[in-house]
C-alpha cells in the first residue's frame, strides 16, 4: 500500500484537526501538512500484521505537528509581547464567552485532556491505540478522559473552566 492508502482517512483527519484547532482554515492547513509529512515519511511506516494501523499512525503525525505548531505560537506570542514591552496576560477568564457550546467547551479544555476527548470518544478508538498515538501509557489515557469528561460536563453546566496544571514529568531512562 503506497501513500494513496491515506486519502481515505482525510474526513477523519479533518474531523480531528477541526477539533483540536478550533478553526477550519488551520485545520484544513493541519490536514494538508499532516499528509505532506506522511508522503515524505511514508518508508517509516510498518502496517501491523492484520494491515491495521495507518489511520493511528496519521493521527499520531497530526498530533506531533499541532504540537509544533502550539509551542511554536507560544513562543512568537512570547516574542512579540517581550518587543512591545506588555506585560503577558495571565487571566485564564479573560475571553470566557457568555454562552457555551460543546465545541467552545473542548476548546477550554487542557489540550492533553481534549486529545484524550477526542480520540476515544470522537474518533472511537480504543485506550491503547489512544495511548500510541499520544505516546503515554494506557493508564493515562484513562485518567486524561475521567478529567476530561468531568470538566466537560462543569463546563456544559455553565462553570468557569478548572484551572489544572499540567503534571511536570521527567523522562526516566
Amino acid at each position: 500500500m503506497g501513500p494513496e492508502g491515506a486519502l481515505t482517512h482525510i474526513p477523519r483527519l479533518r474531523r480531528y484537526a477541526r477539533l483540536l484547532t478550533g478553526d477550519a482554515s488551520r485545520a484544513d492547513d493541519l490536514v494538508q501538512d499532516t499528509l505532506e509529512r506522511a508522503c515524505h515519511k511514508w518508508s517509516l511506516w510498518r502496517p501491523r500484521e492484520d494491515g491495521s494501523g495507518l489511520r493511528g499512525w496519521l493521527l499520531s503525525l497530526m498530533h506531533n505537528l499541532y504540537l509544533n505548531q502550539v509551542r511554536d505560537q507560544v513562543h512568537e506570542r512570547q516574542a512579540v509581547e517581550l518587543d512591545e514591552g506588555n506585560e503577558p496576560s495571565h487571566d485564564p477568564f479573560l475571553h470566557t464567552p457568555e454562552r457555551l457550546d460543546l465545541e467552545q467547551a473542548l476548546r477550554q479544555l487542557n489540550p492533553a485532556l481534549r486529545e484524550v476527548v477526542l480520540l476515544v470518544c470522537v474518533e472511537e478508538m480504543p485506550y491503547a491505540e489512544a495511548a500510541q498515538v499520544l505516546g503515554v501509557p494506557a493508564g493515562t489515557v484513562m485518567s486524561r478522559l475521567s478529567r476530561g469528561r468531568e470538566q466537560l460536563r462543569h463546563l456544559m453546566d455553565g462553570g468557569a473552566p478548572v484551572q489544572t496544571r499540567t503534571p511536570r514529568l521527567k523522562i526516566v531512562k
